[in-house]
């Protein structure tokens, strides 16, 4: 069960993430899901585990994380 909202976090940390750099609409659910996992590790390795945690994920890094990563990804390969 933890799995699942692990998953379920991930996702809306990178859907906020693809709301604030305005590449949310590209983005497809299987994009928000790794981005939300992969922005969580980048943003709790770089500022720590602070703020209000869900399942096992810091909230504010994770955002912060994912939103760095999708810009980076999305200059890397963005069309626009």
């Amino acid at each position: 069960m933890h799995w699942l909202w692990v998953l379920i976090v991930g996702g809306v940390i990178g859907a906020i993430a693809g709301a604030i750099t305005s590449k949310g609409k590209s983005m497809g659910w299987i994009f928000n899901i790794i981005a939300g996992l992969v922005g969580s590790s980048i943003g709790q390795s770089l500022l720590g585990s602070w703020g209000p945690q869900i399942a096992g994920m810091a909230l504010f890094p994770s955002i912060i994380g994912a939103v760095i990563l999708v810009a980076v990804v999305s200059f890397f390969v963005g069309k626009n």
